[in-house]
């Protein structure tokens, strides 16, 4: 165990590093400054954060563009909200009509429940936990009348989803390690209750090592991982989502 924990700790130092930005979807939300820019920046690309790291970031930055390079003046302006600002744009099976209803859904929540912050963190005190959280924010963000696909891009982890893409999106907003990758701009979600971003790579290399028994990616699965990290890290387990994500994905370790 103290082996896996100094192998776990050398890439975690090895991937969380600033030049780890400029390859990465994190970059997109690094681009702002303003709070609300970067969390509304964040949780878009994160939403669309499936595929091919390029592709993601491309159309990433579609999005910003559609949203002036102001998302959160952009999505407020009752004269630029419209279907029309959408068409044509697709990222796999997330398409126009979706983002439509995300930009929607996002002016809801920032006109009439206090931003994207207030939201997971009400759903994170009324539980003491993200599951708690993220059930919360889904209730919010499907709270306007939506078209029944659009369902499917934002994670239900009352169905068993692993809700990387939200896990994710926590993960920059929550963490704060002096480093500067993560943006630690939330402060009443401890990063002692993230919890991993489970995908196919982190799943693999976390069963490679020992560290994940269950078989199926699922919220189960995410709580088992998690809770594996947490003996290395208490305070801060998620950090080693580096770890795990720069051996699949980078090393291509298995």
């Amino acid at each position: 165990m103290d082996n896996l924990g100094s192998f776990l700790e050398e890439k975690y130092n090895l991937y969380n590093r600033l030049e780890f930005i400029k390859d990465d979807p994190i970059q997109v939300p690094h681009y702002f400054t303003r709070k609300e820019d970067i969390e509304i920046s964040a949780f878009l690309t994160a939403t669309i954060s499936w595929g091919q790291r390029q592709t993601i970031i491309r159309n990433a930055w579609r999005l910003m563009e559609i949203l002036r390079y102001s998302p959160y003046d952009s999505l407020l302006d009752d004269n630029n909200l419209n279907s029309e600002m959408v068409s044509g744009f697709v990222h796999r099976t997330f398409n126009a009509q979706d983002a439509f209803y995300f930009f929607k859904s996002l002016r809801n929540i920032y006109l009439n429940h206090g931003g994207l912050e207030k939201v997971f963190t009400d759903g994170y005190q009324k539980t003491g936990t993200v599951y708690g959280a993220l059930i919360h924010f889904r209730k919010i963000f499907f709270e306007l009348p939506y078209p029944e696909h659009c369902q499917r891009h934002l994670a239900n982890v009352e169905k068993g989803a692993t809700a990387k893409r939200l896990n994710m999106f926590l993960k920059w907003m929550v963490r704060s390690d002096g480093i500067g990758v993560d943006f630690g701009l939330w402060k009443k979600i401890p990063a002692a209750s993230l919890m991993l971003p489970l995908d196919v790579h982190t799943g693999n290399v976390s069963r490679a090592l020992d560290l994940l028994i269950r078989k199926s990616n699922d919220w189960k699965a995410v709580e088992e991982i998690t809770a594996k990290l947490r003996v290395f890290d208490p305070d801060d387990p998620i950090r080693f989502d580096y770890a795990l994500f720069g051996l699949g994905a980078v090393e291509h370790w298995v």
